[in-house]
């Protein structure tokens, strides 16, 4: 968690949110990182797990990317749940739940829906606080 919440700091420069993310494979090496760049790269699908799994893929030579764990600093939204059931990976990680949007326990849970062909395991509130607390700041200074 620790590599993705710099990810998350990094987007601090272009006015993206904080999100960042990161893939490892079994063997606990990074396969790819990604943050928050829809501002950045005027994309609105580019979220920081999107652009972890896309580089994750990339590495890896192939997009299936069973074994591997999705660490997250927030709770997936819909798009970025689907991309993680799509590309098969084993487990995701998360700080701060979003009960705006997350879909991975608090609005829906779409890694966990059985109807899917895949299902992931989820553990979620993993430095929560910290998660938390660079969001709160972002959003306090864009508001203030």
């Amino acid at each position: 968690m620790g590599t993705a919440l710099e990810q998350a700091r990094d987007c601090l420069p272009t006015g993206d949110v904080p999100v960042g993310a990161l893939v490892v494979d079994a063997g606990g090496e990074v396969l790819g990182v990604g943050r928050n760049e829809r501002e950045a790269a005027n994309d609105p699908t580019a979220h920081a797990e999107v652009l972890a799994l896309r580089a994750a893929a990339a590495r890896h030579g192939q997009w299936r990317l069973s074994g591997c764990t999705l660490v997250v600093t927030l709770e997936p939204c819909v798009m970025c749940a689907g991309a993680t059931v799509l590309s098969r990976v084993d487990r995701l990680v998360f700080g701060a739940w979003d009960e705006r949007f997350g879909a991975a326990g608090s609005l829906r849970d779409v890694v966990r829906d059985p109807r899917l062909n895949h299902v992931v395991e989820v553990a979620g509130g993993v430095r929560a606080d910290e998660c938390r607390a660079l969001l709160d700041a972002f959003f306090a200074e864009r508001r203030g």
